[in-house]
């Protein structure tokens, strides 16, 4: 097969992705020569439906965020204006990554830093750290995620004096210092209650 011959749907590609990473936008693209089972994905789409039941419609980098938020137990999780403003950014950011000639990866590595700018520390992400490598001997791993997010509004005057938005905050002595805070914390915790 001659290389020459093959499209450069490269662009395409930037544009789907900087639209929202809609996947329905490739099979025009792109011709098969199988059948493509659209009631299995139907069927995947329908028992998601409850999953996503709430959610609005975000975009790709809206999407990434939400689950990113929720995952890592931040306040903003439920914020969709935050959610959506942050995506936009992200968006605009590949853009004019990709009009300035940036790469798909170069583009997509400067909207990811705008996407999480100032949320790359999560009270529930450190203190789960804390627990997981100072208690794994005292906090069975199947009783981890329940302790964190028992202990975790126990311990939040402990967050207050710290700035997590700094996006080196790991690479600073306060960082040492919250982790020696939190480890006390949970020292006292699990000596007068227990897990």
């Amino acid at each position: 097969m001659n290389c020459s011959s093959i499209p450069d749907y490269t662009h395409t590609l930037d544009l789907v992705v900087a639209l929202g990473g809609i996947p329905s936008a490739f099979f025009f693209l792109f011709p098969t020569d199988y059948p493509v089972n659209y009631q299995s994905a139907k069927s995947k789409v329908m028992n998601n439906k409850k999953k996503n039941e709430g959610q609005t419609d975000f975009s790709y980098y809206g999407l990434y965020l939400l689950d990113y938020l929720r995952t890592n137990k931040f306040e903003q999780a439920s914020d969709d204006a935050f959610i959506r403003e942050r995506a936009d950014r992200a968006a605009e950011t590949y853009e004019r990554a990709r009009l300035d000639g940036s790469t798909s990866a170069g583009a997509q590595e400067l909207a990811m830093n705008t996407l999480l700018e100032g949320l790359h520390y999560s009270k529930y992400a450190i203190l789960r750290e804390v627990v997981e490598n100072e208690f794994s001997d005292d906090v069975p791993e199947a009783k981890r995620e329940s302790f964190t997010q028992k202990l975790l509004p126990l311990v939040g005057n402990v967050f207050s004096i710290y700035d997590l938005s700094d996006d080196n905050f790991a690479l600073s002595p306060d960082y040492d210092l919250l982790y020696t805070e939190l480890t006390g914390a949970v020292v006292l915790y699990i000596e007068e209650y227990g897990v």
